[in-house]
């Protein structure tokens, strides 16, 4: 379903705070959006957003809701590569990259709604010199090396031998990322044993020891570090 107009205004909050859009004012991306062209579509939760092979001609932009990108293997293990929050972006650098069709989905992880812009008008200065191009291809740009950054980080944790070690480093990680302790994470058991790629009750019977050795507590996607010295040996 297709929103324009006033219906987009109620979502200019969340968009105000993706780095494409941050530092604009209400009537500048107003402005952008006219330009860029863009389509609105909302999903319930576990609706397939991109299935494998979808064209990839534009990227979404999460407005409200969580968007899980999902890679399948063969055996049709699935591995959850990113949980996507209110103001991320993705399909960006497939769309960008000119790859004609998704090697992976895309799924709600609640119920959400999703702008998508067409990548070929974000990169291409239109016919009224809009200022703000080169600044969106500048924040694109940026925004491409982070999800980088983002999968190496991925790629340490699963690099890790042990459900626990990998356990260890993503607590963390997202620790270290929030600045808080208590901290949220954004996935649910089943998801995050699948972002790790570990068995589930597996991991489920290691988060219990190591709350029970006084290492951590949690409440579900609640989590809190009780004794950093412990992980810190480990």
């Amino acid at each position: 379903m297709q929103q324009k107009g006033k219906a987009m205004e109620q979502y200019f909050e969340v968009l105000q705070k993706n780095e494409l859009f941050e530092g604009t004012d209400d009537a500048e991306l107003r402005s952008m959006l006219s330009c860029l062209g863009y389509t609105v579509r909302q999903y319930p939760k576990n609706d397939m957003i991109w299935n494998v092979g979808t064209k990839t001609q534009s990227f979404g932009i999460v407005a409200e809701g969580q968007a899980q990108v999902i890679r399948e293997d063969w055996f049709g293990t699935r591995s959850i590569i990113a949980a996507i929050p209110p103001g991320g972006v993705f399909g960006e650098a497939f769309a960008c990259a000119g790859v004609e069709r998704s090697p992976v989905a895309v799924r709600a992880g609640a119920d959400s709604t999703v702008l998508f812009l067409s990548a070929e008008k974000l990169l291409t200065v239109c016919s009224n010199a809009c200022g703000f191009h080169g600044r969106l291809i500048r924040r694109l740009t940026r925004m491409l090396a982070r999800k980088n950054i983002e999968l190496n980080r991925k790629i340490e944790f699963m690099s890790r031998r042990t459900t626990k070690e990998k356990l260890e480093a993503y607590l963390l990680s997202e620790y270290g990322r929030q600045k808080n302790n208590p901290f949220l994470i954004a996935l649910d058991r089943a998801e995050l044993a699948d972002y790790l790629g570990v068995d589930r009750s597996a991991m489920s019977r290691e988060l219990s020891r190591m709350k029970q050795a006084g290492v951590i507590d949690y409440w579900k996607n609640s989590f809190k570090i009780l004794d950093f010295e412990k992980i810190r040996k480990n």
